[in-house]
């Protein structure tokens, strides 16, 4: 049974939020049907990445709702891709909490998960501009609109007392 992907967001830095969380890491977004997944290391070619990078940033800047899909990256390829360990899968309902909060800078999704029996504090933000230079960072994010991606894990949830 595939997995359906929902919304796929590339370019998307990674946080941990807490004492010494340390740096954080670039990849791609994926909520499907079933959970949400953090790609950072994907097979994808370098050519698409750049390509769809550049008109998912066009995207988004005309209209700021992040539920869209890629074309080039299907269920097959998101298959491939969790084979590596590095990927993160996150089950919706071990999503203890999810909001999302508008900084200066940009837009900001905050997930509070269970992994490996400890709460874990995530935060996601879309990047717009990358330096490359001594390390790659992000130099610029974007303001999007995370509601429909918030409501859709909500909804997917099973609500326990």
């Amino acid at each position: 049974m595939e997995e359906e992907i929902q919304a796929h967001i590339l370019s998307v830095w990674k946080e941990a939020r807490g004492f010494f969380s340390g740096k954080g890491s670039e990849g791609m977004l994926i909520l499907t049907d079933k959970r949400l997944l953090f790609i950072k290391k994907t097979e994808a070619p370098m050519k698409w990445w750049g390509a769809i990078r550049t008109r998912q940033i066009v995207r988004l800047l005309q209209n700021k709702d992040v539920m869209f899909t890629e074309d080039g990256y299907d269920a097959t390829n998101l298959e491939i891709d969790l084979e590596n360990k590095k990927n993160q899968k996150i089950s919706f309902n071990n999503i203890l909490q999810i909001e999302v909060k508008e900084k200066v800078w940009g837009s900001v999704l905050f997930l509070d998960v269970m992994e490996d029996a400890k709460e874990k504090k995530f935060q996601f933000s879309i990047v717009q501009d990358w330096v490359k230079y001594p390390l790659s960072a992000p130099t610029k994010f974007l303001k999007v609109d995370w509601s429909g991606f918030v409501k859709y894990i909500k909804d997917k949830q099973i609500v326990t007392n």
